[in-house]
């Protein structure tokens, strides 16, 4: 029976929630309005900073050691020194480059290089035999690189190290400044819902006066206007999730999924703009709650 009752109670809270936003439309179209505008925002940053993370898991998936051959190796050697990488920990694949094929790559790519490289025999060929080798752990990766350049026949070895380093550290700037923006906003955002709906509460003083006249608990007061801010928070999400969903996948479109490089590819749209849309909508709520709760605990001293 007291189950039940609990239940009847929280529905009722739940319908007087709701029925306090639409009486109060007014008032509660300022906290509504705020979190819209602080959710499109943290959107932008949300989308920003996954988008940042998946531009750095491409690169780090992507390095590749390219170990340049003697010119003088036989194919024996050649076989050799493939071996002795694949016994190497963290080696994930080893797939052999002949300086032929890089040749006619090149001869494709440039009319120049076609004109030039076109008399050009396999024994005057000046490019190296390469073996492009991908690591399980990009973290390791100068200590795999350098393991492999001490292997007998090998040249050198390269892997665009101090670029691709210096452009991860960047991401991680950025990704870690958008982080902040977020917290950032979300706290802001809280902070003005606790004032505007201090401002609703006191323009219900009378009506909460009577309740607690009438016997009225604290939570019965209290669960009302927190229900209140669950359905602002997720009012003011609305907005917010449909530029996440429609905006992104115009950008994917319009962009053909990458931005400047393939290197940096934007994040499918689907399903990332509906988990993208949830963390929005949950922010909002949360925020809404939060901000009610403290307001009621903090200006009516329940």
């Amino acid at each position: 029976m007291i189950k039940m009752k609990n239940v009847r109670i929280l529905f009722r809270n739940i319908r007087d929630g709701l029925k306090n936003v639409i009486r109060n439309f007014s008032l509660s179209m300022a906290s509504i309005s705020c979190i819209t505008v602080t959710l499109i925002l943290v959107a932008v940053s949300i989308i920003g900073s996954l988008n940042v993370e998946n531009f750095t898991k491409i690169i780090r998936d992507d390095f590749t050691i390219v170990t340049y051959i003697n010119v003088d190796a036989d194919e024996n050697k050649i076989n050799e020194i493939k071996k002795s990488i694949e016994k190497l920990n963290n080696i994930e694949s080893v797939s052999f480059d002949s300086k032929k094929d890089i040749a006619d790559r090149m001869k494709k790519e440039s009319e120049v290089f076609n004109n030039i490289m076109s008399s050009w025999s396999d024994s005057e060929n000046p490019l190296y035999d390469t073996y492009l080798v991908k690591v399980e752990n990009s973290e390791k990766i100068s200590k795999t690189a350098n393991q492999i350049e001490k292997i007998d026949g090998v040249q050198m070895v390269r892997y665009g190290e101090g670029m691709i380093d210096s452009l991860i550290s960047i991401f991680k700037i950025i990704e870690k400044i958008l982080l902040i923006i977020v917290i950032s906003l979300i706290v802001v955002t809280a902070f003005l819902i606790i004032n505007t709906i201090k401002i609703t509460i006191f323009s219900r003083q009378e009506e909460i006066e009577i309740k607690r006249l009438v016997g009225a608990s604290n939570t019965s007061i209290k669960q009302p206007f927190v229900i209140e801010g669950l359905f602002i928070g997720l009012i003011g999400s609305i907005i917010p999730i449909l530029i996440t969903i429609y905006g992104y996948n115009f950008l994917y479109e319009k962009t053909g999924g990458k931005i400047f490089s393939e290197f940096i590819k934007l994040i499918e749209p689907f399903p990332f703009v509906f988990i993208a849309s949830l963390i929005l909508a949950i922010i909002g709520v949360i925020v809404g709650m939060i901000g009610s709760s403290s307001a009621v605990r903090k200006y009516l001293k329940i």
